[in-house]
């Protein structure tokens, strides 16, 4: 007659701990090692389990949201919290803390962005790409002229529907800049490819920010094709949030004020403080309207 030998607590231990390992669960053996060590007074079953997962479960969030940036390709990372609500006093900053709950990718709708340079469209447009890589949302960033100048070059060697993909296939796409390369209008008016970038997202019902220092209704000059910006205006502004800051520059803003305070460094009489407009131009936010001329 035989009997079994006893497991101690220890060879116990270390074969959970090898166990994880094996699975490449490293940091849920490292938090078992913390949770007996200090156990928890009074802690229940479910509290010490989720004391043991949690720090997986947050470094696993924490590095697909990194993956997602990365491949999102942002250039840099912009944030609400350090967006200056007070520079566009009119800006609806409801609305745009309400586009930052991704409700409008939920729905399949648009985010279209008007301005003057420096007013904040861009900031907002990455602001909302940051939140949706941090949701777990595949993200593609872009410039007009970027993404233009890389569709172009695909028709050369004939692989134009695998260049479309990563801009159609998003779940969210940013279009940052139209209108600010004169390079882009010959792009598009011989081929058609912001049509054929945004057309089948709005047929798809994937949403699509554009920022844009032009007017819509002077898309058609732009694009140097009328009848086709009618067509892609027509359906953009269909299920869109339309956000126009009319408003000062903080750029040019920004610029003088460090201009000044260089000037008040080197020279014996204090220049004026430079404060910001005191009364800006407003910004309007519409709904889904088109303009017609």
């Amino acid at each position: 007659m035989t009997t079994s030998k006893k497991t101690s607590p220890d060879d116990t231990l270390k074969a959970i701990q090898d166990g994880l390992t094996l699975l490449g669960l490293g940091e849920l053996s490292h938090a078992l090692d913390e949770t007996l060590a200090e156990p928890g007074k009074d802690e229940g079953r479910l509290a010490w389990l989720w004391r043991l997962v949690e720090p997986q479960v947050r470094r696993r969030v924490e590095n697909r949201a990194e993956r997602r940036i990365r491949d999102a390709r942002l250039p840099v990372r912009k944030t609400f919290e350090a967006f200056n609500f007070a520079f566009q006093p009119k800006l609806d900053k409801d609305l745009i803390l309400e586009l930052a709950t991704l409700r409008f990718v939920e729905q399949g709708k648009n985010v279209l962005l008007a301005g003057m340079s420096g007013t904040g469209k861009s900031h907002i447009a990455l602001a909302l790409a940051l939140v949706a890589c941090m949701a777990n949302r595949r993200v593609m960033y872009t410039t007009s002229a970027d993404m233009l100048g890389r569709l172009n070059m695909s028709l050369a060697d004939d692989t134009l529907t695998t260049a479309l993909k990563p801009y159609t296939n998003a779940a969210l796409l940013v279009v940052d800049e139209v209108g600010l390369e004169q390079v882009e209008r010959a792009s598009a008016s011989r081929s058609g490819l912001m049509q054929k970038v945004l057309l089948p997202r709005y047929n798809e019902h994937r949403s699509t920010i554009i920022t844009s220092n032009i007017p819509w209704d002077k898309w058609g000059d732009y694009l140097d094709d009328h009848l086709g910006a009618t067509a892609l205006l027509d359906r953009l502004l269909h299920r869109s949030h339309v956000i126009v800051i009319n408003g000062p520059s903080y750029r040019d803003w920004s610029h003088k004020k460090e201009a000044t305070t260089a000037r008040a460094t080197v020279s014996p009489v204090t220049s004026a403080a430079v404060s910001p407009p005191s009364q800006p131009a407003p910004a309007t936010t519409t709904g889904a309207r088109r303009r017609t001329k």
